[in-house]
């Protein structure tokens, strides 16, 4: 198993594998909220780059929800708080999805053999089904446009050091390498670890304390959602 952590989409095509499984990470908030979505019976997501895109599926009928800056687009039903997705109106339901950053990572990666999402909330979940694939993996990190973040860094290290132990094997991808020992530092107390972080402040001056909490609490939703064509469905 080979083993790497891609730190922004925008460096994506350096690290294309064919083989490998990409897992997509944005912890605050999209993936935590896909993950959640999925947890509380959303049938399907359509994730897409841009507002413009997620229009078209809300002329056509379809719940949607649109991102930017940590806000609700105006206009739509969502934004990417999981909040948002803890109540009856999603069960079952396709929901199309734009994201500052989750859904253009997810973007970034449209020829990857195979797209999943991960988050705290499923992170043992995604572990297992790692284990079980036995594939090659690749991390990639939402960021915060196009810039290196901690918290996605921080989820793909805590990813890592399970799938090293698990196999009893090395990573030599630097990249991999850093993100491990910044989980080693931080997995005690994240939010404390995270407490001058740049997305964090970001989040935390729209007064989404909340959101931050639960995004940072381990495997609350042991679901995996994965890419099938367009479309987010449950594993």
């Amino acid at each position: 198993m080979n083993i790497e952590v891609c730190y922004t989409p925008q460096a994506y095509p350096l690290f294309h594998n064919p083989n490998a499984i990409v897992v997509v990470i944005d912890i605050l908030r999209a993936t935590s909220a896909i993950t959640t979505a999925f947890f509380n019976g959303v049938e399907k997501m359509i994730p897409v780059a841009t507002v413009e895109e997620a229009l078209e599926y809300k002329n056509k009928g379809y719940l949607v929800a649109a991102e930017r800056n940590g806000e609700v687009v105006d206009g739509f039903d969502f934004g990417n708080s999981p909040f948002s997705y803890m109540n009856s109106k999603v069960k079952g339901k396709t929901i199309a999805i734009t994201t500052t950053n989750g859904t253009q990572a997810i973007d970034a990666a449209k020829n990857a053999q195979q797209i999943i999402i991960g988050s705290f909330l499923n992170l043992d979940a995604i572990v297992e089904y790692l284990n079980s694939e036995k594939k090659d993996v690749l991390f990639l990190c939402a960021g915060w446009k196009n810039k290196f973040n901690l918290e996605d860094t921080l989820f793909a290290g805590a990813v890592v050091e399970k799938l090293v132990l698990i196999h009893e094997c090395t990573t030599q991808c630097d990249s991999a390498l850093a993100a491990m020992d910044l989980y080693k530092l931080a997995k005690h107390n994240l939010a404390e670890y995270l407490a001058n972080s740049s997305h964090r402040n970001r989040l935390a001056k729209l007064d989404l304390e909340r959101d931050i909490n639960y995004c940072l609490t381990l495997n609350l939703c042991p679901v995996v959602p994965i890419m099938e064509g367009k479309f987010l469905v449950k594993a």
